[in-house]
């Protein structure tokens, strides 16, 4: 596995969809089956790349995860303003702040060894402790969903640790 590039990332405006899940109720397949289909009704969007969002109901602890906490899971894409908000959309502004940016390679189900790799490995081993924001996984143009040569930028909101 790769180290992460630390990145300072500014805030940015994002508009999609949400829904609240769990791990043991995962949704994502439900969200970006009613987000892709409409994606083209945004305007004003920055940049190709997907926003797959996590916002978490408090500071993400993976060594006690509980499967069953809600959080809300967001698909969405960047734009320069929120002007035009296409009907049952939302809009979110993404605070950005310090953030530990790893590559995740293969193909999406077979995620659990980068992320095990970053909460048990890395992040406890660095000078870092999660962050209280937004955590998302940023698919570009690389992003291949189950092809084995996928790749994704997962974003993990970070902090100095005291």
């Amino acid at each position: 596995m790769d180290t992460p590039i630390i990145s300072n990332l500014s805030q940015k405006i994002l508009i999609g969809k949400s829904l609240a899940m769990s791990y043991t109720n995962n949704r994502t397949g439900e969200l970006w089956r009613s987000f892709m289909p409409r994606k083209r009704e945004i305007q004003h969007v920055i940049g190709s790349a997907l926003y797959s969002m996590q916002i978490y109901n408090s500071i993400f602890d993976f060594k006690n995860l509980n499967p069953t906490d809600t959080f809300t899971k967001w698909a969405a894409v960047e734009v320069s303003d929120f002007e035009q908000t296409p009907e049952n959309m939302e809009c979110y502004t993404l605070k950005g702040g310090l953030y530990a940016v790893f590559t995740h390679r293969g193909p999406a189900s077979a995620f659990m060894p980068t992320f095990q790799y970053i909460f048990e490995e890395w992040l406890p081993n660095s000078e870092y402790e999660v962050d209280d924001r937004e955590h998302f996984e940023l698919l570009g143009e690389k992003y291949k969903n189950e092809n084995p040569d996928s790749e994704e930028e997962i974003w993990v909101p970070i902090k100095p640790r005291l």
